[in-house]
């Protein structure tokens, strides 16, 4: 059997790791992959690492920044590139299936559906407009894909009740929590802090919707009340979003927090990071589907604040294993921090909880079960 694989990236963080795992998945059944990303990266070496080929072209992958006339007319244009690329792909290899990552990737369901091969579509999204493109989205869904996956019920929901014809499918995302259990934690000397300062932290990628702006806001409210916190931005920007890193530069400058606030950018030791940590926070400001970072925070056992946005609440136990908050309210946010910040004991015992939370609920090994089991599924319904 061989799939082709598609995916929108080539980074490391969350929607690339799970279509790494996912792929390994795949390649324990000694099944061949042949992966197309838009671009090099990270991810091809861990792809090749798998013995998996990887191949680059341009997949016309739809980003916010092409809703123009221009911008929409550039994505056809490189989504019929694509399709004939696959046309020769397909004369030498036979696919069997096509598995696509991200709604981003959409030349692989029509592609698919016109050579009526098998089409597997894993939804990482909760798109609420425009639109046009949510009615293209569920339009080529219900056309190629009889049961995509979503990563969270919250993604489920957003889809399944726009859909006509295709029943979505739940897998949670697994993680492979082994590193975060053993991690050392080696930031605080990095940064030259006092080991009694407390390290509040945020990992994402920078886009609009991570709400590293709103992580600002609640980091000038409390460094005002409290003299003992340092807060850390990790994850660098999307192309195109440049502009949100160079705003909170700017934020940070103008309120003089230079030596209060770290911009670490990319960072590939995040089991470390997270180790030296005191509190996770994740406040995203549109919904965000099932957010991969807060289960390592949990399983690095740190007390999480985060907003119910998509997936968190799925993962977070509000009151138990940290505090859920409304998206965007500061005031909510730092009663939150303020709790955890003020009583260690309830840190250690919000972390602890969300660790074994995560250990019983979201192993990687269920993840796989349930992806395999999925794979030979709908093979066997084609």
């Amino acid at each position: 059997m061989k799939i082709l694989a598609l995916h929108s990236g080539a980074d490391l963080y969350g929607s690339s790791r799970i279509f790494l795992e996912t792929l390994s998945v795949f390649r324990q059944q000694r099944i061949e992959i042949l992966v197309i990303l838009p671009h090099s990266g990270p991810l091809v070496k861990k792809l090749e690492e798998l013995g998996v080929e990887v191949q680059i072209k341009n997949l016309g992958i739809l980003r916010r920044k092409y809703f123009t006339s221009l911008g929409l007319f550039n994505r056809l244009k490189r989504i019929l590139q694509a399709y004939r690329f696959f046309d020769r792909l397909h004369q030498r290899h036979q696919f069997d299936v096509v598995y696509s990552n991200t709604l981003a990737v959409t030349v692989g369901a029509f592609w698919a559906k016109r050579n009526q091969i098998p089409h597997s579509w894993h939804i990482h999204e909760i798109i609420p407009g425009p639109k046009i493109l949510l009615r293209f989205l569920v339009y080529l869904l219900d056309q190629s894909t009889p049961q995509p996956i979503a990563v969270s019920q919250a993604v489920a929901n957003h889809w399944q009740r726009r859909l006509k014809i295709s029943q979505v499918k739940v897998i949670h995302n697994g993680l492979a929590y082994d590193t975060f259990l053993s991690a050392k934690a080696p930031l605080k000397m990095e940064l030259n802090l006092a080991e009694k300062t407390l390290l509040i932290g945020m990992i994402g990628r920078i886009n609009p919707g991570k709400g590293q702006v709103f992580f600002l806001q609640l980091a000038e409210k409390l460094l005002s009340a409290h003299q003992n916190l340092h807060f850390v931005l990790v994850g660098d920007p999307y192309p195109g979003y440049e502009s949100i890193l160079e705003k909170i530069r700017k934020e940070i400058r103008n309120n003089k927090l230079e030596a209060r606030i770290s911009y670490l950018g990319f960072r590939r030791d995040i089991p470390e990071v997270m180790a030296s940590l005191d509190i996770f926070v994740l406040p995203s400001i549109l919904p965000d589907s099932f957010p991969t970072v807060i289960l390592e925070a949990m399983a690095a056992g740190k007390p999480i604040v985060a907003t119910q946005s998509g997936g968190a609440s799925e993962m977070v136990i509000s009151g138990e294993t940290g505090f859920l908050i409304p998206i965007g309210d500061v005031e909510s946010g730092v009663n939150g921090l303020e709790k955890l910040i003020l009583d260690e004991q309830l840190r250690e015992s919000m972390g602890e909880k969300g660790r074994n939370r995560v250990l019983a609920e979201f192993s990687l090994e269920a993840f796989k079960e349930k992806i395999q089991n999925h794979l030979w599924q709908q093979l066997r319904k084609n």
